[in-house]
């Protein structure tokens, strides 16, 4: 496996410091808001200028590689991610940190486009799926990391903003100095979203409510932690373990509605999902163990909906089309992000902090409802024209060249429709 990843390590180093400065300004600029004395309803929009930042990111970017190329918007989403992070500690204002936020939702999507884009490009039939998986381990055990340096240095601490806008500019490093050739424009597709929820309504408005309960637990988890009294190191903890339980549950899942219809699976997934948030807002543990435990299994479904939703999707795409359609899922999903941090605010101001896992209970509640009408409205696509589920990134954590880059499965048959 190692010559086939070979080609493509500078550019594998990069994105894992790329996901390390993700995860560890993701964590830090939510806890660092509540320590400035923030209100919810701030720090909740501060989640939403993520979602806006992010989505605009993966819809411009592709643009302005075709103007400029790839090192020099790589270069300048390094240099922008950068200046936002350090712009944080210089102004410690809720709108500005809003803002600042969106500039570097923007400037993450973008790095990530450029890195994905190129993976694909030094890819081959013959190291896609193992170049595949290595960036998908890359991916989720940097993010972990970037949560656990929370841990270690106190958030109070400006070291650890200045931690990461360094993290940025290293990211620049592996890619810039290493002489692999610039990859073709990134790939940019035309999103048909009534399309979409044609061909699958289950999967659009799965991934779109999806969006809403992952970006509300994203933006919103820290804030919970804090109100309920847990140290940082446990908040770091819990924030880490809902993505490891994840990568244990999300295969067999995956794997077993290959088998059955998938919706069934989705709606168990999103009960799951719905049973153990509510048990979170009704029990209120304060306890470090307990509120480990449950977090871990809330995860554990949290991030299993949207790969079989996607999987869902590309049932009834066409053979030529799973691209265009991981893109529009992925669109809706981030549309949902938007609502999320925003809404949930709302229902821990209302409610208290476990609010956060009322809202989210009622999010995936709805979506095993719907999904299971859904069952009766329409019939299964028979298994053998299926393609196999895959095992992806969290929606958070993907862009449009996360598609392109999934090695492709083909049905059994061409006429899936």
């Amino acid at each position: 496996m190692f010559q086939q990843i070979r080609p493509v390590l500078a550019l594998l180093s990069s994105a894992g410091i790329l996901k390390i400065a993700g995860g560890l300004q993701g964590l830090l600029i939510y806890m660092r808001a509540d320590f400035e004395q923030f209100s919810t309803m701030q720090i909740s929009l501060i989640g939403v200028g993520w979602a806006v930042g992010f989505i605009s990111g993966s819809l411009y970017v592709p643009h302005i590689v075709k103007s400029v190329g790839h090192i020099r918007t790589y270069s300048v989403m390094a240099a922008l991610g950068a200046i936002a992070i350090l712009l944080n500690l210089m102004i410690i204002s809720p709108f500005a940190w809003v803002i600042l936020r969106a500039v570097s939702g923007f400037c993450f999507a973008g790095a990530f486009m450029i890195s994905e884009s190129w993976l694909n490009e030094k890819s081959t039939n013959k190291t896609r799926g193992s170049v595949f998986s290595i960036y998908m381990i890359v991916s989720l055990a940097a993010t972990m990391f970037g949560f656990l340096l929370i841990s270690v240095v106190d958030p109070h601490d400006d070291k650890l903003f200045l931690f990461g806008a360094i993290l940025f500019c290293l990211a620049l490093l592996p890619t810039a100095l290493s002489k692999i050739k610039q990859p073709k424009p990134l790939t940019s597709t035309k999103v048909d979203i009534k399309g979409i929820f044609k061909q699958s309504p289950v999967a659009a408005v799965g991934c779109f409510l999806v969006g809403i309960g992952n970006g509300a637990f994203g933006g919103m988890a820290a804030n919970y932690g804090q109100k309920i009294g847990l140290s940082v190191e446990m908040i770091a903890y819990f924030m880490m373990f809902t993505v490891f339980t994840s990568l244990f549950s999300q295969k067999p899942l995956g794997n077993l509605s290959d088998k059955m219809d998938r919706r069934y699976i989705i709606a168990a997934v999103a009960f799951a999902a719905c049973f153990f948030s509510i048990l979170i807002y009704i029990l209120d543990r304060r306890d470090n163990y307990s509120v480990l435990g449950l977090l871990g299994m809330y995860g554990a479904f949290l991030y299993a909906q949207y790969p079989i939703l996607v999987a869902h999707a590309n049932d009834h795409a066409k053979p030529g089309n799973l691209v265009t359609v991981a893109s529009g899922l992925l669109l809706l999903y981030g549309i949902g992000t938007i609502f999320g941090p925003i809404l949930a605010g709302a229902y821990m101001v209302q409610y208290g902090a476990a609010g956060l896992f009322l809202f989210n209970g009622c999010i995936h509640g709805l979506l095993g409802v719907y999904t299971i009408y859904r069952v009766f409205k329409r019939d299964a696509v028979p298994i053998a024209q299926r393609r196999k589920f895959r095992f992806m990134l969290p929606g958070k954590l993907s862009t449009p060249q996360s598609a392109v880059l999934v090695p492709k499965s083909k049905p059994i048959y061409d006429d899936v429709h």
